[in-house]
């Protein structure tokens, strides 16, 4: 595949992710294909959904579909990012954070991208789980509001 036809199938893959109404990699396989992409198949959805940070959360209507966040940024009133936080809580030592199948590994990127200043020392993920080091433990409280905050979290 030439540059120039990468760089259009990328366009049209976020364009069709956008959309918010495909629920499987075959759907968006199948629309890639309806745009003339006929080397496109499963395995190049996947790793490019993969790269592109893309997950399943819940549409307008309810529907789990594949989206990309809107950034890698503190989310905002009407960001996707905020419905894949499902819990939060903290054992006095450690934070966990549980999400969405598929979310974690996108929300511990977010988390380590604000750090030490907000007392995060680091993450680390899974699938739909993510432990969080907190700076000191001694502020474990306040760094779990934080978080809490960013995604409007409550109990």
């Amino acid at each position: 595949m030439t540059n120039k036809n990468q760089e259009e199938l990328v366009k049209v893959f976020k364009a069709i992710l956008k959309e918010e109404r495909f629920g499987s990699q075959s759907e968006i396989v199948t629309a890639l294909q309806s745009e003339g992409f006929s080397n496109i198949n499963q395995s190049k959805v996947s790793r490019m959904l993969s790269k592109f940070g893309a997950v399943r959360t819940r549409n307008a209507k309810q529907e789990m579909v594949y989206c990309l966040p809107a950034e890698l940024g503190v989310p905002t009133a009407g960001s996707p990012l905020k419905n894949l936080v499902l819990d939060v809580d903290h054992n006095c030592s450690m934070i966990v954070v549980r999400t969405s199948p598929g979310a974690a590994q996108l929300i511990a990127r977010l988390l380590d991208s604000i750090g030490k200043p907000e007392g995060i020392l680091g993450t680390i993920a899974g699938d739909d789980t993510i432990f969080i080091t907190p700076s000191n433990i001694i502020n474990i409280d306040r760094t779990l509001e934080t978080i809490k905050s960013l995604f409007n979290y409550t109990e």
